[in-house]
């Protein structure tokens, strides 16, 4: 919009809302089925569970009240938030006119809902009035609002509309007048991190400083002596201790967040917190903020992130627990925290312009992240395990439904993951068929797309120009590709010269008609993980391109556990078009272990016969989506 504010100390841009377009038969599909059937689904859900009905702020029965779970929960409002973000990044790119006023009926009700002072929370405003800003350890006050101020931030960019950008906007400074390091102030912060990363958006779309410093100062105050949850709790007459918790790691308060250097607590908390500082860290250049995250990074993907880009593996604590602990059968792997993954790769990105964060970017959303949603865009997982014994199941809802909204307004904003802008270049950060449209060096330029990503290597990139313009086009060249060859209008050029930071970098005076292709090798291969991660002792995953894999007992009339693949059997690749939509599909032949010779005994001193068999595997994201049954990613290995 015309008011917003450049961000020169990041390496990149995302590209405007609208100006991408998706025309493969990869994600334009599962767009459609989110746009057409997801929206209305969730919406009609939300009304089902009254989340809708909860903004004429009538108290309603409450079956645990001071945490809101029953038949009313605290922070339904972050759910009809994601809702509307999701619904308004739909409408930037495909008008919709019932849509709209759908929408524009809930910003006009939270209107109504926001109190004289700009206290905007329709369950502490009908149930517990009086504890307004007394727990924010525990009840997810800011972590609502900072859902409210993305949906007011994505309403505006979309429609130009202010309504509940100005709603927002009374509600962030009275929050601001709250807490803050200045005498009558609470030196708080929130328990449930989110409006940190709302205030940097904020702060883009209206120019206003006061809203980069006041996300400066959540961020910085978290872990400070004497701890704010310590007081908060004594002022409330509770002991400080007595929290469900028992510690402050949980919420990733333990320390000052430039002092951090362990991936520790609540995931999703964790990543929404990461997000933050590395999007503060790109607009200001803080180069403290940006050693903390990528010590916290290398910690992530060194020690505790899941071959399928999940995070989080205790149910307990819904996050981390010790180094190498990822079991698979008993995964956690929130969809929102592998949300909230992409979310924190994408401000690395961007602040450095480096490509090992699109790769992690790519392989959470390609993976764990489209695990998260079935298709057809109405089926859901909260959690998602690497091994199922057949009992595991994609729901229709969930009490906690942070997961499907969240999923819903990735999905519509997509296209601004794809493409980064510079300045003077243009990076592609995702390959995907489609168009995306942008102005570089006093030229209107249009990037064509073409190739059949993720199932094929080829990409073409065919540019329309109003006028010829030097720029540099960058090409992601992603860390799991060897071999990959770049083209210039059919001539090949030398790759090795190009590389700088996973990107290739191509500079020229480019007219309209010039066509960039990349060929990208995607032989399936075996992944191994580190001696240390007990549970996959022994056995491989199998990736090819960012697609990682699965064995499921629709492909493999057999116990999955008695499946072996040898060391240096032949995987071969076959495009199966009735598969869902068409996917790649994986094939080798393996071992069986047989138990027909066995005659009833559970014991004996000689080992199983094996038996040739044929194994198949599936794309992890496709799981659960036929009839029920077992699971695998990690198969044993000879």
């Amino acid at each position: 919009m015309a008011d917003s504010v450049p961000s020169p100390r990041r390496r990149y841009r995302p590209l405007p809302l609208g100006a991408v377009g998706f025309e493969d038969q990869f994600w334009a599909p599962r767009l459609r089925a989110n746009r057409q059937r997801g929206i209305a689904f969730q919406f009609e859900q939300l009304e089902r569970i009254g989340a809708v009905q909860a903004l004429d702020q009538q108290p309603r029965p409450l079956a645990i009240p001071w945490r809101g779970w029953g038949t009313t929960q605290m922070f339904w409002d972050s759910d009809l938030a994601k809702w509307i973000e999701a619904a308004s990044y739909s409408l930037a790119t495909y008008p919709d006119p019932a849509l709209e006023a759908q929408v524009d009926d809930l910003t006009a009700k939270l209107a109504a809902a926001q109190q004289p002072d700009g206290y905007l929370n329709t369950f502490f405003t009908a149930h517990m009035p009086d504890k307004r800003f007394t727990n924010e350890r525990d009840w997810h006050e800011t972590y609502c609002a900072g859902h409210l101020v993305e949906a007011a931030v994505a309403h505006f960019e979309a429609t130009g509309k202010r309504t509940l950008l100005e709603v927002m906007e009374r509600y962030v400074d009275l929050l601001a007048s709250v807490y803050g390091p200045s005498e009558g102030q609470k030196r708080g912060y929130p328990g449930h991190e989110e409006l940190e990363l709302a205030l940097l958006k904020l702060y883009r779309a209206t120019g206003k400083p006061k809203y980069l410093e006041f996300a400066r100062y959540l961020v910085d105050e978290r872990g400070r002596q004497p701890h704010f949850f310590d007081l908060e709790a004594l002022a409330r007459g509770d002991d400080p201790a007595a929290f469900f918790q028992k510690t402050h790691e949980y919420s990733q308060a333990h320390r000052p967040v430039r002092e951090q250097d362990k991936v520790v607590g609540h995931a999703v908390r964790a990543m929404y917190l990461y997000t933050a500082m590395a999007d503060l860290s790109g607009e200001t250049g803080d180069a403290g903020l940006m050693a903390a995250c990528e010590r916290l990074w290398a910690d992530l993907t060194t020690r505790r992130l899941y071959v399928t880009g999940g995070l989080g593996p205790s149910a307990s604590n819904e996050g981390f627990t010790a180094d190498y602990d990822l079991p698979n059968e008993t995964a956690y792997a929130e969809t929102c925290a592998s949300i909230g993954l992409v979310f924190w790769a994408r401000q690395m990105l961007e602040a450095t312009g480096q490509g090992r964060y699109a790769d992690l970017l790519e392989h959470a959303l390609y993976n764990n992240v489209l695990a998260g949603v079935s298709p057809a865009g109405d089926r859901y997982f909260y959690e998602n395990v690497l091994q199922s014994a057949g009992a595991d199941r994609r729901w229709e809802w969930h009490v906690c439904p942070c997961c499907p909204p969240n999923l819903l307004r990735l999905l519509m904003s997509l296209g601004q993951y794809a493409y980064g802008q510079g300045e003077g270049e243009i990076a592609v950060h995702l390959y995907a068929e489609g168009r995306a449209r942008l102005e570089v060096a006093g030229s209107a330029v249009t990037l064509h797309q073409t190739t059949r990503y993720p199932w094929d290597g080829s990409v073409s990139l065919k540019l329309e120009l109003s006028q010829p313009a030097a720029f540099t086009l960058r090409l992601r060249i992603p860390g799991w590709c060897e071999g990959a060859r770049v083209f210039v209008n059919d001539v090949g050029v030398a790759l090795a010269p190009l590389l700088e930071d996973g990107y290739a970098s191509l500079h020229a005076q480019w007219k309209s008609g010039d066509e960039v292709r990349l060929e990208l090798p995607m032989p399936a291969h075996c992944l191994y993980a580190h001696p240390a991660v007990r549970a996959d002792a022994g056995q491989v995953a199998l990736q090819r391109g960012p697609i990682l894999y699965c064995l499921e007992a629709a492909d493999n009339p057999y116990p999955l556990h008695q499946l072996i693949l040898p060391e240096n059997a032949e995987i071969r690749a076959r495009l199966a078009p009735d598969l869902l939509g068409g996917a790649v599909v994986l094939e080798a032949e393996g071992l069986r272990e047989a138990t027909s010779d066995w005659n009833q005994q559970l014991y004996r001193s000689s080992p199983p016969k094996l038996e040739p068999v044929t194994l198949r595997a599936v794309p992890y994201s496709l799981w659960a989506n036929r009839e029920p049954g077992e699971m695998r990613v990690w198969i044993r290995t000879a």
